[in-house]
């Protein structure tokens, strides 16, 4: 008798042990995913610095030292990298919310939504945040202004009947545009797949919702009342 009554402490104080080693990995876990966050935001921020430092290419053209062809089309194959980089950066900031509320869902109970905060009872849309959305619109404008320029020195002048006179190499910034356009439609198509997949079949403990309105604040476009 006395050894079934030893052996049942043993096997609970194992399991208080198992618990507890549990608990502090997923507290680890959830360091580490805010850690993941903030350095791929860093890789977006040094992507800004370049293609913002790269404008210095048209000092050089102005020197005649690299044509206006070649400077536009890195110009937009940069702003193509960071779009990139934000296709990914979102893609690992969303996965990385669902890590983190699917372990604060093990801690925190449904009054919590109440009471601390809401977003750990709903998973965000696949959508960019705020200020990669800001980046984007950067790289975008940024892009489209050099393209407008060069459009209207190396194109417009030869609309019409002077069409012929337009040289093969002022080509070379739209046909970059257009490999980086399909390459960066297959990026988001496969990170937005990822990301479905991913809670699919990482979904955290269902958690009661009901008079809770999820809507802008958490990435929705329109208020959801669950």
């Amino acid at each position: 008798m006395a050894e079934a009554e030893s052996g049942g402490v043993g096997a609970a104080g194992a399991r208080n042990t198992m618990g507890a080693r549990r608990d502090e990995l997923l507290l680890k876990m959830y360091d580490q995913m805010f850690s993941d966050i903030n350095r791929h935001i860093l890789v977006v921020w040094q992507s800004v610095g370049v293609l913002v430092g790269a404008f210095s290419l048209f000092s050089l053209v102005e020197r005649e030292l690299v044509p206006l062809d070649i400077a536009s089309a890195l110009m937009v194959l940069l702003a193509g990298w960071l779009v990139a980089h934000l296709y990914d950066a979102a893609y690992w900031y969303n996965r990385n919310l669902v890590i983190i509320a699917n372990i604060e869902r093990q801690f925190l109970r449904r009054e919590d939504l109440h009471e601390i905060q809401y977003y750990f009872g709903a998973h965000r849309p696949d959508r960019m945040f705020t200020h990669l959305r800001i980046q984007y619109a950067l790289a975008i404008g940024l892009s489209g202004i050099v393209l407008v320029y060069h459009f209207c020195l190396r194109v417009l002048p030869y609309f019409g009947p002077d069409w012929r006179l337009i040289q093969p190499a002022a080509s070379v910034p739209y046909l970059t545009l257009l490999v980086a356009a399909f390459y960066l439609e297959r990026l988001r198509r496969q990170r937005a797949a990822s990301y479905a997949e991913f809670v699919r079949n990482s979904p955290g403990i269902d958690i009661e919702t009901i008079g809770v309105s999820y809507g802008i604040g958490h990435g929705f476009e329109a208020p959801r009342e669950q």
